[in-house]
């Protein structure tokens, strides 16, 4: 490697500090750039005695940080997120680098991931809040919430700051230690926030961070840890399922989507369009909350294919670090394989190219055209897979009714878009379908933008939620405190009058329950 391959605002300096915080191996792992084609910096691979050396040290600190008052965590996570703004650019390089993602779309993640820093610095202390519960006669009940004590993150490639960190942050609040994995593709992005995050105040030893395939490394995680936090593909999210089920450990996981949008007659068919683009190629469409599946009323299906195929090939496709490119590569030639075979099966089977259709060498080795297809059938690898790629298809539909049918097929329920005027419809229309997360009159930012709310996935999709109350009360055991100001007398102290009086109590309350 040498400085011409680096991006603009990082060094060599820079990558030897960020590497120093990985543990000490003689094996390493060099992943490739998607712009050039060319090798990333090399990286150390943790072993099974390191990742046993990181849970143990994480352990032993763990406790005096949960015994810092919660304040004063979620002011250290204040001063992370103004570290991270102040390193805005060097994190979107290190983004672009390692993703092949447009400038603003990097943007994008580095903003979203200090609004989630700014939500849960000043949340934080009130979702966990203590809180009465009501007792039954003298009981006094409180419920309070206690850190896990280790917490694993298993974060993707697509997305090495928002989902990598962002799931970080409210374990930390919580007063948890963290043992993160970075990913093979993106791990410098996750070790810069980790710097920052140690200059921000958080002890080294309660933020640490291994590296290596997760296939060979990811059992030795869930084996350490007492929660795991996973984003990725349904079929390893089964694995990890499995294996924390083994252990009596919880976890979350966002897996895999084939996200529907649903396009009403009455739908402002310009901002529909706009939605679509920003929905469907956003990050050369790796998104597992994006737009794959379009399902338009018939009336107007003409004006919106011609409005969505429009304003895709105005889109400017490039690598390079400037904000003026729509959309970059994509990640790795495994994606790249996935959606060659998914648009050429398509089109064998009779399907039709509206817009892209190829892949671009002149642009780099990895970048392919948005590309929109019509007269999908279910016998086509592109009907019912994830793409994970910037392709959508778009049907025509007679009714709401078999809009919400077509939206509800498959295996997933990840997140959808419903666009229309009528808002109490539009509600009505979300409401029925499977989704975690359902955008009106937007295709995906809104749900990701709204912190307060929690955000997950149904069926297939995955398990617990991440963001708002849920996303921190997650990463904690709730306990009960009763307390009494009398004695209760013993069972075999009971006498029968006392007894039927009881009775008696409790048959008044049903019939009065049952009147409300």
């Amino acid at each position: 490697m040498t400085d011409s391959i680096l991006p603009p605002s990082i060094d060599l300096p820079l990558i030897g500090r960020l590497r120093d915080q990985l543990p000490k191996s003689t094996e390493t792992h060099c992943a490739r750039a998607p712009f050039t084609d060319t090798e990333l910096p090399e990286v150390p691979q943790s072993d099974n005695a390191a990742i046993e050396q990181a849970a143990a040290a994480g352990r032993a600190a763990q406790p005096e940080w949960a015994r810092l008052p919660i304040k004063q965590r979620e002011r250290i996570i204040l001063r992370f997120a103004r570290l991270l703004l102040d390193h805005h650019d060097q994190l979107c390089d290190l983004m672009q680098w390692e993703t092949g993602k447009a400038r603003v779309h990097a943007t994008i993640e580095a903003q979203g991931v200090v609004s989630v820093a700014l939500h849960y610095g000043r949340n934080g202390a009130g979702y966990l809040a203590e809180r009465k519960a009501p007792g039954m006669g003298p009981i006094r009940a409180r419920v309070g919430y206690r850190p896990k004590g280790l917490v694993g993150v298993i974060a993707p490639w697509n997305y090495p700051l928002f989902l990598a960190v962002g799931d970080v942050i409210p374990a930390l609040i919580a007063g948890n230690a963290v043992l993160s994995k970075a990913d093979s593709q993106a791990p410098w992005t996750l070790l810069l926030a980790r710097h920052l995050a140690v200059r921000a105040g958080v002890p080294e030893q309660i933020w640490q961070v291994v590296a290596g395939p997760g296939s060979r490394i990811g059992p030795a995680v869930i084996d350490a840890v007492d929660y795991l936090c996973f984003t990725g593909s349904t079929e390893t999210g089964r694995d990890i399922a499995r294996r924390c089920a083994e252990r009596l450990i919880g976890a979350s996981l966002e897996l895999g989507g084939k996200n529907a949008m649903i396009v009403r007659a009455d739908a402002d068919l310009a901002a529909a369009a706009t939605g679509a683009v920003q929905a469907c190629f956003s990050s050369a469409g790796q998104m597992c909350i994006g737009i794959e599946r379009i399902y338009v009323h018939e009336s107007v299906f003409p004006r919106f294919v011609d409005a969505l195929v429009a304003r895709t090939r105005k889109l400017r496709l490039g690598g390079g670090y400037s904000l003026a490119i729509d959309m970059g590569s994509l990640t790795s030639h495994r994606q790249l394989v996935t959606t060659v075979r998914h648009v050429a099966d398509a089109v064998e089977q009779g399907a039709t190219v509206l817009a892209g259709g190829n892949t671009r060498p002149d642009l780099g080795p990895l970048f392919f055209e948005p590309t929109i297809l019509t007269d999908v059938t279910p016998d086509m690898l592109v009907y019912a897979e994830e793409t994970f790629g910037p392709v959508v298809t778009v049907v025509a539909v007679a009714s709401d009714e078999e809009a919400i049918a077509r939206a509800n097929e498959g295996r997933y329920g990840l997140s959808a878009s419903v666009w229309t005027r009528d808002l109490p419809r539009g509600r009505t229309i979300a409401a029925q379908i499977v989704a975690g997360a359902v955008n009106i009159n937007d295709g995906y930012l809104s749900a990701i933008a709204a912190l307060h709310a929690p955000m997950g996935g149904m069926r297939d999709s995955g398990l617990g939620r991440r963001h708002g109350r849920e996303g921190i009360v997650r990463y904690t055991e709730p306990q009960t405190i009763t307390t009494q100001r009398i004695s209760t007398p013993y069972p075999d102290r009971f006498r029968e009058p006392a007894l039927a009086a009881m009775r008696q109590v409790m048959r008044v309350t049903v019939r009065l329950s049952q009147r409300m």
